[in-house]
């Protein structure tokens, strides 16, 4: 039997956790909507990319009713099952460092919010009818540096994951009597092309699994919140880590 097909919209899809996601829901059977600031990349090879990608600049607020407007009008049933809020900037200083508080200008904390929280919080209001209908699960990525100072990760981009955090609680609260879960996960230190080239040094000192994870597997949570066999989790936030944050 053949069962109708379930739509997801995904920010940050071009390379990996985002790029992971793709395949792997797309081996399961749902069609993807994708965003991201680039024009439609060459390199994503699944089925059906160019038509399925959406190109806009989540640290422009003003484009997001416009963002809004296209996945609706591309829904055939009005129904969204899966909000995946993957996209994500952390800004480094000329030499590759972490930006601290006082290397932070205004300019690097409105494009981190924007992109990484903000967006985040006006998409799920955006999309609310579709999710409602579609009794959708929203799913945010996080991260380790939402809740512990990482030597790598910038203050802007910490305190948004933390953000972050909190706005996956909000949406729990408010969106869960509508039948739309919210949970997030948490990646650690993950072998994709945002690596620092140190991170070595922390595979060894602080993770018990002394080992990177794969983008497959934080995939593979991603794909559990939006199913059913997460129904009744709503408001978590699933640690991917290897155990780093203990």
């Amino acid at each position: 039997m053949s069962h109708p097909t379930r739509y997801m919209l995904l920010t940050g899809a071009s390379r990996g956790i985002g790029h992971a996601t793709v395949k792997l829901f797309q081996e399961n059977g749902w069609q993807i909507f994708t965003v991201s600031r680039q024009p439609f990349s060459e390199a994503c090879l699944w089925p059906s990319a160019r038509q399925s990608h959406v190109q806009a600049d989540l640290s422009d607020l003003s484009c997001l009713d416009k963002l809004i407007a296209e996945v609706r009008s591309r829904l055939p049933n009005g129904e969204l099952h899966a909000l995946v809020n993957n996209a994500g900037i952390s800004p480094k200083g000329p030499q590759g460092e972490r930006l601290g508080i006082l290397a932070s200008s205004a300019d690097d904390w409105s494009r981190v919010l924007n992109v990484n929280l903000v967006s985040t919080a006006l998409l799920a209001r955006g999309l609310f009818p579709e999710l409602k209908k579609g009794q959708g699960s929203i799913v945010n990525v996080t991260s380790i540096a939402g809740s512990r100072v990482h030597p790598f990760a910038g203050v802007a981009y910490a305190a948004s994951k933390a953000g972050l955090a909190a706005l996956t609680r909000e949406l729990a609260h408010e969106f869960g009597p509508h039948g739309i879960r919210a949970n997030a996960i948490a990646p650690g230190e993950i072998d994709t092309a945002i690596l620092s080239p140190n991170t070595a040094s922390i595979v060894e000192r602080d993770i018990p699994l002394h080992r990177l994870g794969t983008p497959h597997e934080v995939a593979e949570a991603i794909h559990f919140l939006c199913s059913g066999h997460s129904s009744y989790i709503n408001g978590s936030e699933i640690h991917i880590n290897g155990g780093q944050h203990v």
